[in-house]
């Protein structure tokens, strides 16, 4: 019998996660296959509309972030609770505010891209069965596709497969592997609406004690509406009705701004939940299929894509001999990931349940707390680098010290932004001019600092988070930093 064909990766789901670390794959010259159940016809329900800063740095490091903000509003400023102001113009990147955009638009740049890098996408195409072996090298996918004999499959073999399949995922079942967690909100309808009346603040959010409502301009004429009553006993799979949205939003915002023409309606319920294990042998999870929480914050898309940005690099050095310790590189994507997801669930958590508290004491807790936290900066500077993702920072490497594990800021090298030579998929080593190149030849892009009489050398990721520094290195300790991340090409 003929040996199957064999991908390098197979990627289950076609969302933002998905398409995203597809993309990255496939431009590093590996073959994907990405399976989306979902015919090509079929619009996506678009739930996510807001896109953080550090999301658009990792999206500028593949040349999309600018066509992403064209498509969007951004909103420098968050008023909250007790009159809670949030200014985004401090942070300390290209990107100060939060994008306002479908994730549509999101899920459109993502897919032209792994078009264009040759990503093999196969809509309406199911996965049933997921088999791995210990002591195979591949795994084996069973797919249900449009022209299936009833009661037949073909099967795809990959030597990687991700699991970015959403809260249901098929991959995490396959796998066996639990999803723990609880429903925190049920039977909260959301929409996209045309309002006659503009809101007074760009972010028009308040929460009665039994209701809750949020708008905010796509900028467009289109607002994404949000609306929870607690005293509702609707469930999930219940029609709804345009008039409960309005009769909410009255409740909670004083006015429904002449809220009509929706032009889509539904009824979700939010839930707080992290799979135990990100890997499992040749099987990796990604997004909503790892971990899935409340909306509040705007994490949900945002920390996906994250994800996937974090696992894509990893795999590609794997399958393409770059990497020294290959299996000690794959565990590092739950090693980094796994807290992260926690620290995002119990975050939106409890900002939901200050959000949506209901009594007068709870509401005048959160209001003081508010203004409290209005007037320390420091509080205030790290709730809003965390929400931004530009705080978010990994442990360092066993030896390793900070700013290891820390976000690179996009520096300006005399070859150009750290984020535009991010684009190459590859390290970054940034030295003063005339420094060396170490011996790897691949994997890694060589630069120099613009400004004279720097003696520190920096190593960033492909993820734009540093590798290594040090402040005045001799060659030889450059190269032992770089061979660690890189495995040198062997001699003929």
């Amino acid at each position: 019998m003929d040996a199957p064909d064999v991908v390098d990766v197979a990627v289950i789901g076609a969302g933002p996660t998905g398409l995203l670390i597809a993309g990255d794959l496939a431009a590093a010259g590996l073959t994907v296959t990405l399976i989306e159940r979902r015919p090509q016809t079929a619009a996506n329900l678009t739930r996510a509309f807001a896109v953080h800063a550090r999301t658009l740095e990792l999206l500028d490091a593949r040349g999309l972030a600018d066509d992403l903000v064209a498509t969007g509003r951004p909103i420098r400023q968050l008023r909250l609770f007790g009159g809670l102001t949030l200014s985004l113009d401090t942070l300390p990147t290209r990107f100060p505010f939060v994008l306002i955009t479908p994730q549509f638009e999101t899920e459109h740049l993502l897919e032209r891209r792994a078009l264009s890098t040759g990503v093999d996408i196969r809509y309406d195409h199911e996965l049933i069965a997921l088999h791995q072996a210990e002591g195979q090298d591949t795994v084996a996918l069973d797919l249900l596709t449009p022209t299936n004999t009833p009661g037949t499959s073909v099967t795809l073999h990959a030597r990687h497969v991700v699991g970015a399949d959403g809260v249901r995922s098929t991959v995490r079942r396959e796998l066996g592997l639990p999803f723990p967690g609880h429903a925190v909100v049920s039977s909260m309808v959301l929409a996209d609406v045309r309002l006659t009346e503009e809101p007074p603040d760009q972010l028009a959010v308040n929460s009665s004690g039994r209701a809750f409502a949020f708008l905010v301009p796509f900028g467009d004429g289109w607002y994404r509406a949000i609306a929870w009553h607690r005293d509702g006993r609707a469930q999930d799979g219940d029609p709804v009705d345009f008039d409960e949205l309005r009769t909410i939003t009255r409740a909670a915002l004083g006015t429904d701004h002449g809220m009509h023409d929706p032009r889509w309606i539904s009824r979700f319920h939010a839930d707080e939940r992290q799979v135990p294990h990100y890997r499992a042998g040749r099987v990796f999870l990604a997004g909503d299929a790892a971990h899935v929480h409340s909306p509040a914050g705007g994490q949900g898309m945002n920390t996906g894509l994250q994800d996937a940005a974090n696992l894509s690099w990893k795999l590609t050095a794997v399958l393409l001999g770059r990497a020294p310790d290959p299996e000690a590189l794959l565990d590092s994507y739950e090693g980094e990931r796994h807290p992260v997801g926690r620290l995002v669930l119990r975050g939106s958590g409890a900002l939901t349940r200050i959000t949506m508290a209901t009594t007068p004491v709870r509401r005048t807790a959160r209001d003081v707390g508010a203004a409290l936290l209005g007037r320390i900066r420091p509080a205030r500077d790290r709730a809003v680098r965390m929400v931004s993702g530009i705080g978010v920072s990994y442990p360092p490497p066993p030896g390793g010290a900070r700013p290891a594990g820390r976000r690179a800021p996009d520096a300006v090298l005399r070859e150009g932004r750290l984020y535009e030579l991010l684009r190459a998929g590859t390290f970054v080593l940034i030295t003063p001019p005339g420094t060396p190149r170490p011996a790897a030849e691949q994997g890694l892009t060589h630069a120099s600092w613009r400004t004279p009489g720097r003696t520190a050398c920096v190593l960033v990721r492909p993820d734009g988070y540093v590798a290594w520094s040090a402040p005045a290195p001799t060659p030889a300790e450059v190269d032992r930093a770089v061979a660690r991340w890189i495995l040198r090409p062997q001699k003929e």
